[in-house]
């Protein structure tokens, strides 16, 4: 029973960030970071290609909680290691990749 609630849960989240991803992704106007604050399209020299940096950011977060939901069909041990460790240094490694692609992709 455990496993499918680990499931029920890590499933959902890894679908939400494969979608968040993929709206970056084919977003025409500039995708915000997460709190919401709006990017001008004035701020990016190559909006597409900033989208594109966006999504492939999210599509990879989203690999922490595909893994997770492998592992909790195995080890729900694991899979909470996954987690903690995936969150723990995801959340702050996705600030920083994030300024990076606005550094790369401001106007100048």
């Amino acid at each position: 029973m455990d496993r499918v609630v680990w499931l029920m849960l890590t499933i959902p989240i890894g679908i939400f960030f494969i979608c968040f991803g993929i709206y970056a992704w084919k977003r025409k106007k500039p995708m915000w970071f997460w709190s919401g604050k709006e990017v001008k399209e004035s701020e990016i020299s190559d909006i597409p290609a900033y989208n594109r940096a966006n999504g492939i950011m999210w599509l990879c977060f989203s690999a922490i909680f595909w893994l997770a939901a492998v592992l909790g069909a195995l080890n729900s041990e694991a899979a909470g290691i996954v987690i903690v460790i995936g969150s723990v240094a995801g959340i702050p490694l996705l600030y920083l990749v994030y300024r990076k692609i606005y550094s790369k992709y401001k106007s100048k």
